[in-house]
């Protein structure tokens, strides 16, 4: 056992390390091809921050591992709101910029929706993962389509983010693109094969592990980041960075497994998992629109939220250990 916990934590490290690379590198080729900053925020820094999920849902796919990735999808969904905001919260209040309002929110209460409505059947085809894209290419296209009307509020969110990432020649920006997409795919290959062997080994399924330590895993680097925020007085931007991650991971993490792998998940997916992070996104929303007279994140809210996530977990546990 110790060898796949070893080879798990490993794949971690280098998937994040990777990450950081591979955007670090996409953004500067965007940016000397004359791609406008804002553009980049809202395609190349979304996806490329998404990309470690991507690429592990593909691997999973790849190695006839679907569940895996349908439940780090779901469960990475579960723990940025619960464990990521959860925790940000009681740090600093967590208010809801008005884009996040007006428009990510509802759209990820909509994307959240329509992958309950595809899994209804308890099989994910490749219809399925064909609109699922299908709405993410819809929605990229109504942000940048919506570029010069968004104002400042939108600007002021990507620009913290595209301000941490290093500035490259050409060329330089090219080989880490390279380097990281390369430690990108080998980290996942390695951390799918882990987390199978862990599964294997301990005789629980396969979306048990990708719910719970493959999906907080891929949580980390979004913890970190949402919590030096934070800590950074840059509060106002963790709620729109969850639920931006949030989007990508119903639109493109779980749509993977659709065209590469269709599968079918249990009746007890869909109602305890599926149903979880639909009850944690309306929480999001009732946070936001009717609990209180100025929309923010309280840290009694973010202890209830954090609170929901634990108990999940332990849901989680409990079913595993009974069968």
């Amino acid at each position: 056992m110790w060898v796949p916990l070893a080879a798990l934590v490993a794949g971690f490290i280098t998937l994040v390390w990777g990450a950081e690379r591979f955007l670090a590198g996409a953004a500067s080729t965007a940016t000397h091809l004359g791609v406008s900053r804002m553009l980049i925020g809202l395609t190349v820094v979304s996806i490329g921050t998404s990309a470690p999920e991507i690429l592990v849902a593909l691997a999973a796919a790849i190695e006839d591992k679907p569940l895996l990735a349908v439940g780090n999808a779901i469960g990475s969904n579960i723990a940025n709101i619960g464990l990521v905001l959860g925790i940000t919260a009681l740090i600093a209040p967590l208010p809801f910029s008005q884009t996040v309002l007006r428009a990510e929110l509802p759209m990820l209460l909509g994307a959240t929706l329509l992958a309950l409505v595809l899994l209804f059947d308890l099989e994910l085809s490749v219809l399925d993962g064909v609109l699922l894209l299908a709405a993410l290419a819809l929605i990229l296209y109504l942000f940048v389509h919506n570029e010069k009307t968004a104002g400042s509020d939108v600007s002021e969110s990507i620009s913290e983010e595209l301000e941490d990432l290093p500035q490259m020649t050409p060329g330089r920006a090219a080989v880490w693109l390279l380097i990281g997409l390369a430690v990108l795919l080998a980290s996942a290959e390695l951390l799918v094969w882990a987390a199978s062997t862990i599964a294997d080994r301990l005789g629980v399924d396969d979306i048990i592990i990708g719910l719970t330590v493959v999906a907080v895993g891929t949580s980390l680097p979004e913890l970190a980041a949402t919590v030096g925020s934070a800590i950074k007085g840059h509060s106002d931007i963790a709620i729109g960075n969850v639920v931006g991650s949030n989007i990508l991971n119903i639109l493109a993490v779980l749509a993977v497994p659709g065209l590469v792998n269709p599968t079918f998940i249990e009746n007890v997916s869909l109602w305890r998992d599926c149903g979880m992070m639909l009850a944690l996104t309306m929480l999001l929303a009732l946070f936001a629109y009717a609990v209180n007279s100025r929309p923010v994140i309280t840290r009694f809210e973010g202890l209830v939220m954090l609170f929901a996530w634990v108990g999940y977990n332990l849901l989680l546990t409990q079913q595993v250990t009974v069968t």
